[in-house]
């Protein structure tokens, strides 16, 4: 199967239109963060997930934890997919799902340890999808994506091989590791934010080297 490719952090029009021209199949957006790369305000998150092609999600990524707020959120910005970076109550699942039928939902698990493993795979039965990433949720200021940090791929690789729904790998991913990073984890989709930027832009001839890495493994 063709590896999937989220670009996140798009922040503007341009953004968006150079990942599509690249082949990305997913455009990240960044809402209201305590700390990461990106963040946008609602509004700005709107826009652009209004210009998204209709083969190219939207993936609106909220820190919310209350159930109304996430509501509230994908209501405002109308994405095709909810990214929740940090830990909820499972009632924000139930609400989601029946408010926002349509709505796809993909929980962030950020790996630490392998206790992740049974955390992640718990998870798999609430939601679309999983995210691997490499936030650090208990630091003093949490850091929930955006970090460019990598993980341990051989714990990323136990909740790939295991989960029934498919798995997105981020976490410090770069046009030089991403095709090691495949061939480890086997995922469904790789997602980046910081490793495709230059002076906080995205940067054309790191993601075409992004793409072509992931075309090749």
């Amino acid at each position: 199967m063709r590896t999937r490719v989220k670009i996140c952090c798009i922040t503007t029009p341009e953004a968006a239109a150079l990942a599509v021209r690249h082949g990305a199949d997913a455009l990240g957006l960044v809402g209201p963060m305590p700390s990461g790369t990106g963040i946008i305000d609602l509004a700005t998150a709107r826009r652009l997930a209004a210009c998204a092609p209709p083969t190219v999600a939207s993936f609106l990524l909220s820190s919310a934890t209350r159930a109304e707020d996430l509501v509230d959120e994908a209501r405002t910005v109308a994405p095709t997919v909810l990214q929740i970076v940090d830990a909820v109550a499972p009632d924000a699942y139930a609400l989601l799902r029946r408010e926002l039928p349509a709505l796809k939902i993909v929980q962030v698990v950020h790996v630490t340890g392998e206790r992740t493993v049974d955390e992640a795979l718990a998870l798999a039965t609430q939601v679309d999808a999983l995210l691997l990433d490499s936030g650090v949720p208990d630091a003093p200021v949490r850091l929930l994506g955006g970090t460019g940090r990598v993980h341990d791929w051989s714990i990323s690789r136990k909740i790939a091989a295991a989960s029934p729904i498919p798995v997105f790998l981020a976490g410090g991913l770069t046009p030089d590791n991403v095709a090691e990073a495949i061939r480890t984890v086997r995922p469904f989709g790789v997602d980046l934010c910081t490793g495709l930027r230059t002076e906080g832009r995205l940067d054309e001839r790191k993601l075409a080297a992004f793409m072509q890495a992931v075309a090749a493994a």
